[in-house]
């Protein structure tokens, strides 16, 4: 396990590779948002935003989503995967901010993982892009990146994974290392067989690290 000096090292210099790293899904409004993540599981950001404009544009309201058969939302979610269940969340989700949260999209952890198809990873997500709460959101690549330099133990969970680097990262650079480690692990030490050596020597020559 690296220390905290050891784990910033390692997280800046991947913010020197990556100085504009950011959320990817396109979204105007903290609802849009909460959508365009809930439909990001297991799906690439570049597939949503494919379809989003054309979603938020038959649909444009909380309301006129959740007046909508559930069958013509997975009409238009049909391009990605899972698109039945992921249908059938937004007609849940919207339900529920229309009843119980008066048609605002919350701004508390625990209420936003109360509602359908936001888990913990989604419900930072939101708390950091929308409302500047900082937030690590542990997808696959911020886990498998953490897990091979040797920042977090090979067996950690998920949760493991995040309660680690809150404890390695400062509060106030918990969001944009999200990003950092995110982009490193989607564009540069990716999940496919690649030499891992090219990865290390990057970081090396983007900090004062050790690995």
């Amino acid at each position: 396990m690296l220390s905290k000096k050891e784990t910033m090292q390692l997280v800046e210099a991947m913010g020197e590779l990556f100085p504009h790293a950011t959320c990817e899904l396109n979204y105007r409004t903290p609802f849009e948002l909460l959508i365009a993540v809930m439909l990001s599981a297991q799906t690439t950001d570049i597939s949503v935003n494919k379809l989003t404009p054309a979603l938020f544009e038959k649909y444009p309201t909380i309301e006129a989503f959740e007046a909508a058969p559930v069958e013509d939302i997975m009409e238009q979610l049909k391009t990605i995967g899972l698109y039945r269940n992921k249908a059938r969340f937004i007609k849940g989700c919207c339900h529920k901010l229309l009843t119980e949260f008066n048609g605002e999209v919350p701004q508390k952890r625990h209420e936003l993982e109360s509602l359908p198809g936001i888990g913990r990873k989604s419900a930072s997500v939101v708390l950091s892009e929308a409302f500047n709460v900082p937030a690590i959101a542990v997808d696959t690549h911020v886990e498998r990146v953490t897990k091979r330099l040797g920042i977090c133990p090979p067996n950690a969970t998920v949760r493991e994974v995040e309660e680690v680097l809150m404890k390695q990262i400062p509060k106030d650079k918990w969001s944009i290392a999200h990003h950092w480690i995110l982009f490193f692990g989607r564009y540069q030490c990716i999940a496919r067989s690649h030499d891992h050596n090219i990865c290390l020597q990057l970081l090396k020559a983007n900090g004062p690290i050790k690995v």
